[in-house]
């Protein structure tokens, strides 16, 4: 691979820690990501070969970044809009280059102090992988030639388990965790219902929504990482959350 390095993650904090930020400013540029014209033909092959193996994929459309930077506490990027198939090849990349993954975990809360998440369904590109209900940023979510992450936190809620982030109380502020080039920005929303209560109303989601591509809901109380699969990414949220860090 030959695409130069476009980010530099050295002055961020330590990959798996979870950090405060005070705002996020994510600009979409037109044109093309330089990651895909570099790497069009071997990102169509691995996209043959995704698709052979699991053809119900989908080649979407998303916001991938070209760069992103940390500096007092403020996340900036630019990113263009970019085929899954690209961000995949580039996923699979065992020392990633050319760009950054930047997506949102709105952390659900139940009134009893669980975390509710989500399964993902067997076709699904993170089949079984357990993690906060969330999907990447895509076209959907630009306003003004931005990224709009507040946005696409509560479209995704919305979508994949029917509930309103309108009808949480958010905790003040973002923090952030990263690692090997992807970022996670997360905000704590604390629902007024139980967990009990919050399974029954997802369950119902699912069974009628459109959306296939969640295959249960979970209520998380501790930060055990072996409790269920999870998607990497939560495994900081987890020990910030229920391990004192917070």
């Amino acid at each position: 691979m030959t695409v130069s390095q476009e980010n530099d993650m050295a002055g961020w904090p330590p990959e798996n820690t979870v950090f405060p930020v005070s705002s996020i400013d994510l600009a979409v540029l037109p044109g093309e990501h330089p990651f895909h014209i570099q790497e069009l033909e071997a990102a169509r092959e691995n996209w043959e070969r995704e698709i052979a193996a699991n053809p119900a994929l989908y080649d979407g459309r998303m916001i991938f970044q070209r760069r992103l930077s940390l500096a007092d506490g403020v996340v900036k990027g630019e990113a263009y809009v970019t085929p899954f198939s690209t961000f995949l090849w580039w996923r699979k990349q065992r020392e990633r280059q050319g760009g950054s993954h930047l997506f949102a975990f709105p952390v659900a809360i139940s009134s009893d102090g669980a975390m509710i998440a989500i399964r993902m369904a067997s076709h699904t590109a993170n089949a079984g992988q357990v993690y906060c209900a969330a999907g990447s940023v895509d076209e959907n979510d630009i306003v003004d030639g931005h990224a709009d992450v507040e946005g696409n936190m509560r479209r995704e809620v919305l979508e994949e388990i029917g509930l309103d982030l309108n009808e949480a109380a958010a905790d003040p502020g973002y923090y952030a965790t990263h690692l090997n080039r992807s970022v996670t920005l997360l905000r704590v929303f604390r629902f007024p219902w139980t967990a009990e209560d919050m399974l029954r109303r997802i369950e119902a989601h699912i069974l009628v929504s459109e959306e296939d591509e969640v295959d249960g809901v979970v209520a998380i109380r501790s930060a055990d990482p072996t409790a269920h699969r999870y998607n990497v990414a939560m495994l900081p949220i987890l020990a910030w959350f229920f391990g004192g860090e917070k």
